[in-house]
Protein backbone atom coordinates (compact mmCIF):
# COMPACT_ATOMS: atom_id res chain seq x y z
CA UNK A 1 0.00 0.00 0.00
CA UNK A 2 3.07 2.59 0.52
CA UNK A 3 4.57 1.69 -2.33
CA UNK A 4 0.91 2.14 -4.06
CA UNK A 5 1.40 5.95 -2.63
CA UNK A 6 4.22 6.52 -3.44
CA UNK A 7 3.98 5.58 -7.09
CA UNK A 8 0.69 7.91 -6.85
CA UNK A 9 2.75 10.79 -5.17
CA UNK A 10 5.80 10.54 -8.34
CA UNK A 11 3.14 10.71 -10.88
CA UNK A 12 3.65 14.15 -12.87
CA UNK A 13 0.07 14.92 -12.31
CA UNK A 14 -0.15 15.18 -9.19
CA UNK A 15 3.26 16.77 -8.22
CA UNK A 16 2.04 19.46 -11.23
CA UNK A 17 -1.44 19.90 -9.24
CA UNK A 18 0.80 20.60 -6.23
CA UNK A 19 2.82 23.63 -7.64
CA UNK A 20 -0.40 24.85 -8.89
CA UNK A 21 -1.65 24.98 -5.53
CA UNK A 22 0.94 26.35 -4.40
CA UNK A 23 1.82 28.89 -7.11
CA UNK A 24 -2.21 29.67 -6.91
CA UNK A 25 -2.05 30.87 -2.87
CA UNK A 26 0.22 33.05 -3.61
CA UNK A 27 -1.10 34.69 -6.88
CA UNK A 28 -4.18 34.47 -4.69
CA UNK A 29 -1.88 36.95 -1.99
CA UNK A 30 -0.54 39.20 -4.54
CA UNK A 31 -4.42 39.84 -6.45
CA UNK A 32 -5.54 40.56 -2.65
CA UNK A 33 -3.22 43.13 -2.19
CA UNK A 34 -3.56 44.39 -5.89
CA UNK A 35 -7.26 45.06 -4.89
CA UNK A 36 -6.49 46.09 -1.41
CA UNK A 37 -3.99 48.24 -1.78
CA UNK A 38 -3.89 49.74 -5.20
CA UNK A 39 -7.83 49.24 -6.79
CA UNK A 40 -9.40 50.02 -3.60
CA UNK A 41 -7.72 53.74 -3.40
CA UNK A 42 -8.51 54.64 -6.16
CA UNK A 43 -12.25 53.66 -6.38
CA UNK A 44 -12.44 55.41 -2.49
CA UNK A 45 -10.85 58.59 -4.47
CA UNK A 46 -14.07 58.48 -6.69
CA UNK A 47 -16.46 57.99 -3.74
CA UNK A 48 -15.24 61.16 -1.76
CA UNK A 49 -12.16 59.58 0.20
CA UNK A 50 -14.28 56.67 1.78
CA UNK A 51 -12.56 53.22 2.35
CA UNK A 52 -14.44 51.25 0.43
CA UNK A 53 -13.68 47.91 1.79
CA UNK A 54 -14.57 48.90 5.03
CA UNK A 55 -18.31 50.26 3.60
CA UNK A 56 -21.26 48.17 5.58
CA UNK A 57 -24.64 48.69 7.28
CA UNK A 58 -25.49 47.49 10.94
CA UNK A 59 -28.08 45.38 10.93
CA UNK A 60 -28.36 45.45 14.80
CA UNK A 61 -28.80 48.27 17.79
CA UNK A 62 -26.09 50.82 17.76
CA UNK A 63 -24.17 53.15 16.10
CA UNK A 64 -20.48 52.09 15.03
CA UNK A 65 -17.27 54.07 13.63
CA UNK A 66 -15.63 50.64 12.13
CA UNK A 67 -16.55 47.17 10.86
CA UNK A 68 -14.05 46.09 13.17
CA UNK A 69 -16.28 47.68 16.19
CA UNK A 70 -19.53 46.60 15.25
CA UNK A 71 -18.06 42.88 14.53
CA UNK A 72 -16.42 42.96 18.24
CA UNK A 73 -19.67 44.25 19.69
CA UNK A 74 -21.54 40.73 18.49
CA UNK A 75 -23.60 43.39 16.42
CA UNK A 76 -24.93 41.88 12.90
CA UNK A 77 -23.32 43.73 9.60
CA UNK A 78 -23.89 43.36 5.86
CA UNK A 79 -20.24 44.04 5.36
CA UNK A 80 -21.35 44.96 1.47
CA UNK A 81 -17.74 46.63 0.52
CA UNK A 82 -15.79 43.55 1.87
CA UNK A 83 -17.92 41.37 -0.94
CA UNK A 84 -17.55 43.95 -3.97
CA UNK A 85 -13.60 43.82 -2.91
CA UNK A 86 -13.68 39.94 -2.83
CA UNK A 87 -15.84 39.97 -6.51
CA UNK A 88 -13.24 42.53 -7.72
CA UNK A 89 -10.48 39.91 -6.38
CA UNK A 90 -12.32 37.07 -8.39
CA UNK A 91 -12.46 38.87 -11.34
CA UNK A 92 -8.45 39.82 -11.62
CA UNK A 93 -8.04 36.16 -10.89
CA UNK A 94 -10.58 34.62 -12.91
CA UNK A 95 -8.97 37.25 -15.79
CA UNK A 96 -5.67 36.16 -15.75
CA UNK A 97 -6.40 32.61 -14.82
CA UNK A 98 -8.20 33.12 -18.40
CA UNK A 99 -5.02 34.21 -19.70
CA UNK A 100 -3.18 31.69 -18.90
CA UNK A 101 -5.36 28.80 -20.04
CA UNK A 102 -5.28 30.64 -23.49
CA UNK A 103 -1.21 31.12 -23.58
CA UNK A 104 -1.56 27.24 -23.12
CA UNK A 105 -3.65 26.55 -25.24
CA UNK A 106 -1.98 28.82 -27.98
CA UNK A 107 1.27 26.30 -27.18
CA UNK A 108 -0.76 23.43 -27.19
CA UNK A 109 -2.37 24.33 -31.16
CA UNK A 110 1.03 25.13 -31.89
CA UNK A 111 2.97 22.21 -31.13
CA UNK A 112 -0.23 19.92 -32.31
CA UNK A 113 0.45 21.89 -35.88
CA UNK A 114 4.21 21.03 -36.20
CA UNK A 115 3.37 17.48 -35.24
CA UNK A 116 0.57 16.90 -37.77
CA UNK A 117 2.33 18.67 -40.59
CA UNK A 118 3.25 16.45 -43.03
CA UNK A 119 7.14 15.24 -43.29
CA UNK A 120 8.51 16.78 -46.53
CA UNK A 121 8.17 13.91 -48.70
CA UNK A 122 11.23 12.56 -50.65
CA UNK A 123 10.68 12.39 -54.65
CA UNK A 124 9.28 9.02 -55.76
CA UNK A 125 11.99 6.77 -57.39
CA UNK A 126 10.95 3.86 -59.51
CA UNK A 127 9.73 0.86 -57.97
CA UNK A 128 10.75 -2.46 -57.59
CA UNK A 129 8.28 -3.27 -60.55
CA UNK A 130 9.25 -0.51 -62.52
CA UNK A 131 13.62 -1.65 -62.41
CA UNK A 132 12.08 -4.80 -63.19
CA UNK A 133 10.46 -3.83 -66.29
CA UNK A 134 13.23 -1.88 -67.45
CA UNK A 135 15.49 -5.00 -66.92
CA UNK A 136 13.05 -7.42 -68.53
CA UNK A 137 13.29 -4.83 -71.46
CA UNK A 138 16.99 -4.41 -71.65
CA UNK A 139 17.35 -8.42 -71.73
CA UNK A 140 15.17 -8.57 -74.30
CA UNK A 141 17.26 -6.05 -76.65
Amino acid sequence: MIQEFKDFIAKGNVMDMAVGIIIGAAFTAIVSSLVGDLINPIISLFMGGIDFAGQYIVLGAGEFASITEAEEAGVAVFAWGRFVMAVINFLIIAFVVFLLVKAVNRTKDATAKKEAAPAEEEPAGPTELDLLMEIRDALKK
